[in-house]
């Protein structure tokens, strides 16, 4: 039985993922500081006998007994709250993390894939975004300490595989919504579906004109799924292109919720990205992979998700406590 070690496991998109390679018959080791995380994510996996946690940060040494086949690195916050709250875990997690779990890959002879993101783009000047395109960060920003966390995360990992031969993998992660995602995590989707549930007028920083492209979890974790297994080692986008303005995106999200609210408009943050849209023609051409869960459809399972939660979880409006993680 193969088995794989999956940081960030008590997250969103790593739940997702320890979900599918437990059902691809693969014992999973599950890690996770629950700084952003949460245990519901993964308490339905505890009782698997296939299914182990960690309850560790990766920041700190890494270690797994045992043969280790492949390694999924998902841990780090992922939300613009989140890491303008602990910027400097934030970057922690990208660079000591990271350099932790590629030793641990060298060591064991495990073949290694990174998660990073279409921020490594920055607010991009060339669109749609191809793998070739360097980017357009600022790095002292207050955003930089997650696009240059990831960037560097992207460096290191190319300098194991071209130093130490390691085997590796990058995928770069556009938007991606679904069930699991933090009501209150401040990204647009949960922020929007949240103040509909709870008939608050919907917030728009900015004007509205600025582009999103959505994916649906499912496709996502199937881009990743087929990625760890391809032989390719350079970047690849996975993300759905399908480019929508946060304003239509607005209009849409009253639809669905059949909700009267008006949008109210406020300052668009320092650095916040003007459009967003993969190219994924790398993902076709080499992954023979397209996402094809359309954004009605995915948005209809992800309301539903939301609608299921308690008045409480709908009112926090705090997501996390993070002063015990500050030292």
């Amino acid at each position: 039985m193969k088995r794989i070690l999956i940081t960030g496991a008590a997250g969103f998109l790593g739940s997702h993922l320890c979900d599918r390679f437990i059902k691809e018959g693969y014992f999973v080791i599950g890690m996770d500081n629950l700084i952003t995380g949460d245990l519901k994510n993964i308490e339905h996996l505890f009782k698997d006998k296939n299914f182990e946690f960690y309850h560790h940060d990766i920041t700190k040494f890494v270690h797994v007994p045992g043969e280790l086949d492949y390694i999924l690195h998902f841990a780090s916050p992922a939300s613009p709250i989140d890491y303008l709250k602990i910027p400097i875990q934030t970057l922690k997690v990208g660079s000591l993390g990271t350099h932790n779990l590629l030793g641990l890959a060298r060591v064991k002879g495990s073949r290694i894939l990174i998660a990073s993101t279409s921020e490594v783009y920055g607010d991009p000047l060339v669109h749609p975004q191809t793998e070739e395109y360097y980017g357009n960060v600022n790095t002292i920003g207050p955003r930089g300490v997650y696009d240059e966390a990831k960037r560097f995360q992207e460096s290191i990992t190319m300098a194991y595989h071209t130093f130490h031969g390691v085997e590796t993998r990058i995928v770069r992660i556009f938007n991606t919504y679904g069930p699991r995602m933090r009501l209150n995590d401040g990204r647009v989707i949960p922020a929007f579906i949240g103040q509909a549930l709870r008939g608050e007028d919907l917030t728009i920083f900015g004007d509205g004109s600025q582009t999103r492209s959505f994916c649906y979890v499912d496709d996502q974790v199937e881009g990743i799924w087929r990625l760890l297994h391809s032989d390719y080692h350079l970047p690849v986008n996975i993300g759905n292109p399908d480019e929508i303005t946060i304003k239509d995106f607005a209009d849409e999200i009253i639809k669905l919720t059949g909700t009267n609210q008006k949008v109210v408009y406020h300052d668009l943050p320092m650095n916040d990205p003007m459009q967003r849209q993969p190219d994924t023609t790398k993902a076709k051409e080499i992954l023979g992979w397209e996402a094809k869960v359309s954004r009605s459809k995915g948005m209809k399972i992800t309301y539903d998700y939301f609608k299921t939660l308690s008045s409480e979880e709908l009112l926090k409006e705090e997501h996390k406590d993070f002063t015990k993680y500050i030292y």
